[in-house]
């Protein structure tokens, strides 16, 4: 099962959900912080209004897709009265087709609450009472059984959403608030939760969105912006154990290549070397011109993900302000279809962020190489070990690192170039944005423990540097390193703890909360 690297939990709040959307840190605070949800009384509003269009156009003799037909290949079917409401239960039961390990609790809930943003604009015509069942069911801390496999991010991701429709309905399982899985209908009856029997239009409208795809691409950025921060940590700290020269991070280099990213990265590196006495030094026993492009280089590559974080960030805040659904319930009255649930621009993004930080994850991974490689390292022992050929060093923590990032590699071939056509070729091109979400959640873990077996060395050949005094910045990393359990330089011994406990400290933002007394905020 994915985990990503868990953000610090925002105290349980109340979030107040209008017709005007939401925000990315409303998302989290209910994805990942509990926090209570309550509609506002111009959502409630919008909610009514949008609702007698709906009727309306049920009561009438000529077919609205959506309202009085059927679905996808078999919309051209007009419902009589007396089976709209079956059919509503129909689609939510056949299209909760999931397959294969659970999705995380945090996935599930961002999902929810996004599908109940849109529902909240007051463009789906969905009722307020239904509205309401979907907040009370987050409230009471119930999370639908949401499975891998079934979405293909077009025409929204239908299985996933079914999943948490089939909740509201007291069908299929759900996890309690104590965790344990059960019947949601139990599950809905002890919170006092009466499940919904759906009208026309509103089983369609729980299931037609990118909401899936959208939070777990708010995470990811929230996750990709700690870990870029601290990757900046660690490459000055490798420069700085490797006797590099920190002339290459000038201000007035990177001014003249003006991508920001490029210049906030070289700003934080410089930051956490200032007061270095290890810098400056590749001139001395083995005289060098240039460190090598992975040290050099740093801020270039990572300053690159950065830009690429900041456009994934302009895409997620457009589509927390769209209302996905199909068909939509316009201002003038109007119901009409649309194809605005085609996931493309969010899994474009989604991709382009596995790509960013696949780069970020090898060139970490190289410069931890040159810090093991005694023939490349300027004076430090072989593999950073104490006693080299009795010990091993950290031979085989690089060994891991390059495992992670050959997956890495792997996973940022993009998932949003394939389509498989489906719903007998109505649905003929699909934009994969569900898959390319579940992968970089495993990238940014992968990232995580990459940049952690950089921290790790870096820390190590710091401290074997005798007669040189390190960065302030970089003694209170290693101070707080070694108070979260991470052992410094000495004999072999069961490194796995270590490099547990490493990876621990950089997910929690630890290692950036130990920098940022010295150096001040780091972008």
């Amino acid at each position: 099962m994915h985990t990503v690297a868990p953000a610090a939990s925002p105290a349980a709040t109340t979030v107040l959900l209008s017709t005007s959307g939401t925000t990315v840190d409303d998302v989290i605070a209910v994805a990942r912080g509990n926090a209570r949800i309550e509609l506002t009384a111009d959502a409630v509003t919008a909610l009514a209004a949008s609702r007698e269009i709906v009727d309306a156009l049920a009561a009438k003799p000529e077919p609205v897709y959506g309202v009085s037909t059927g679905f996808g290949a078999l919309a051209s079917r007009h419902i009589s009265h007396e089976l709209r409401a079956q059919l509503q239960r129909n689609i939510v039961r056949s299209h909760a087709a999931g397959m294969g390990p659970r999705v995380e609790r945090e996935v599930v809930r961002a999902l929810m609450f996004l599908r109940l943003k849109t529902v909240a604009s007051g463009h789906t015509g969905v009722r307020p009472s239904v509205a309401q069942t979907m907040a009370d069911v987050l409230n009471a801390g119930i999370t639908p059984v949401v499975h891998e496999y079934g979405s293909l991010g077009c025409s929204g991701d239908l299985a996933p959403l079914s999943h948490c429709a089939l909740t509201l309905m007291g069908e299929g399982d759900a996890e309690g608030p104590d965790g344990v899985v059960r019947p949601a209908g139990e599950l809905l009856a002890e919170a006092g939760i009466v499940p919904v029997e759906l009208k026309e239009k509103e089983g369609l409208a729980l299931l037609n969105g990118t909401d899936g795809m959208l939070g777990m691409l708010i995470m990811a950025i929230a996750d990709l912006k700690r870990l870029y921060t601290s990757a900046d940590i660690t490459a000055a700290l490798s420069l700085e154990a490797l006797l590099g020269t920190e002339k290459v991070l000038a201000p007035e280099l990177h001014v003249i290549r003006p991508h920001p990213g490029q210049g906030a990265s070289a700003d934080n590196m410089l930051r956490v070397l200032e007061g270095s006495g290890l810098t400056g030094h590749h001139q001395d026993d083995a005289p060098r011109v240039q460190d090598a492009y992975s040290v050099r280089c740093a801020p270039q590559v990572a300053g690159a993900g950065r830009d690429t974080i900041a456009y994934a960030q302009t895409v997620a805040e457009r589509e927390l302000a769209a209302a996905v659904d199909n068909p939509v319930v316009l201002p003038d009255g109007r119901v009409e279809s649309n194809g605005n649930f085609h996931g493309a621009p969010v899994a474009y993004v989604l991709d382009f962020l596995a790509i960013a930080a696949a780069d970020l994850g090898s060139i970490a991974e190289r410069r931890t190489d040159r810090l093991l490689d005694k023939n490349r390292s300027h004076g430090l022992p072989a593999f950073l070990a104490d006693d080299a050929g009795v010990d091993s060093g950290l031979m085989i923590a690089q060994y891991t690192q390059a495992a992670l990032v050959s997956e890495m590699k792997r996973l940022a071939n993009p998932a949003s170039v394939d389509s498989i056509p489906s719903s007998a070729m109505q649905e003929d091109h699909v934009s994969m944005g569900w898959s390319a979400a579940r992968k970089l959640r495993t990238t940014i873990d992968n990232l995580a423990r990459i940049v952690a077996v950089e921290m790790y060395a870096a820390t190590r050949g710091i401290e074997l540097r005798e007669g040189l005094t390190a960065a302030p910045a970089s003694q209170a990393v290693i101070k707080a390193v070694r108070a979260a359990g991470v052992q410094g330089p000495g004999p072999d011994r069961f490194l796995a703890p270590d490099l547990a406990a490493a990876d621990a400290f950089v997910r929690s933002g630890g290692l950036v909360a130990a920098v940022e007394p010295v150096t001040g905020a780091l972008a």
